[in-house]
């Protein structure tokens, strides 16, 4: 094991979580930070307590010999380029989400990724939440038998009171519900049910709150997944409700069912008027400080260590999600038309 030394692009909320979660890794330290604002290197290293290099262009980030992980948390619309240009520098690469806003985009980073020998990391970090490490389990004991139905929703009002909002407005950096956040969800029930998804159709729509006005696009769609064994699954990806924050989760199997974190399996002979629960950290947050980027990142670090892609959230399977997610923004342009993936 030797350290990871990490540049970080950009300097907003999600940067600043990363760097703690980083530093709190066996392996990881971030060492640099780029962004269009100036900054003071001093007051960035003892803020965070460690030294650290201060750049305003990418360029000379990307020439820096002592760094060994670009991680990129700044525009959605800079992701592809900044990407591509990592790996052309023999840098592995950490992406917040969205990985990139269209399909072409998504296929240059993983070409570049794959040209340079580089690996990737997509911030999909619900993966290592302790309730979806917790479901999975239970799936993978069989106590619900298997899948037939199930859906994960994403409920989270993103008004001018959180900070994504500034940019999450704008078509261009927003994209979508589903893209700009409820890809968290859709990329959950991916991980429960599995990533062979035949066919999406989705519809859209918008609320009427003054708080949502400046938004460019709908921001609620529901998503209808046919997968090629047969099961279907429903992701609600909701950024306009005003509601506290809730990642709704009922999966339905041959043996029982799952809702949040309780469930009922026939296997275990139990009542079946009641549910049982389950002892688990729910997702009830959309602060980024409590999101699991350190179970994510110690897990990216170590697979560089053994020289091969990381579990659950590399390029490759990252990729995969996003493909569903782009075939369902086109089902929801056609208004809901069946787009096959």
């Amino acid at each position: 094991m030797k350290n990871v030394n990490v540049g970080i692009v950009g300097y907003g909320w999600a940067a600043t979580a990363h760097l703690a979660a980083i530093n709190a890794t066996r392996q990881g330290r971030v060492v640099a930070v780029c962004s269009s604002r100036p900054l003071d290197a001093a007051e960035l290293s003892a803020k965070h307590g460690c030294p650290i290099r201060v750049y305003q262009r990418l360029d000379d980030m990307l020439a820096d010999p002592g760094i060994d992980v670009v991680d990129i948390t700044g525009l959605p619309s800079l992701h592809r380029e900044q990407a591509v240009a990592a790996a052309k520098a023999k840098k592995h690469v950490i992406l917040e989400k969205p990985m990139a806003n269209s399909p072409e985009e998504v296929s240059d980073i993983l070409a570049a990724a794959e040209a340079n020998g580089v690996q990737g990391c997509v911030c999909f970090e619900c993966r290592f939440s302790n309730q979806f490490q917790v479901t999975k389990a239970l799936l993978d004991e069989g106590l619900l038998g298997r899948l037939h139905y199930g859906e994960v929703d994403y409920y989270h009002g993103i008004g001018p009171w959180y900070g994504q909002y500034r940019w999450n407005t704008g078509k261009k950096e927003g994209g979508s519900a589903l893209l700009t956040a409820g890809c968290h969800a859709l990329d959950a029930l991916l991980m429960l049910m599995g990533d062979e998804v035949e066919s999406v159709s989705s519809i859209s729509t918008k609320s009427a709150s003054e708080f949502f006005t400046p938004y460019e696009y709908d921001t609620s769609s529901v998503t209808i997944l046919r997968f090629k064994n047969g099961a279907v699954g429903k992701t609600a990806a909701i950024v306009d409700c005003l509601q506290p924050y809730y990642f709704h989760t009922h999966l339905v199997g041959s043996e029982g069912s799952l809702l949040d974190d309780r469930f009922h399996s026939m296997k275990l002979k139990a009542d079946k008027g009641h549910w049982s629960r389950l002892s688990m950290k729910m997702l009830d947050s959309g602060d980024v400080s409590d999101h699991p980027y350190q179970a994510q990142f110690q897990a990216f670090f170590d697979a560089l260590d053994r020289g091969e892609p990381m579990p659950l959230t590399s390029f490759r399977e990252a990729a995969r999600t996003f493909a569903v997610i782009f075939a369902a923004d086109k089902s929801a342009a056609q208004g809901g038309a069946p787009v096959a993936v």
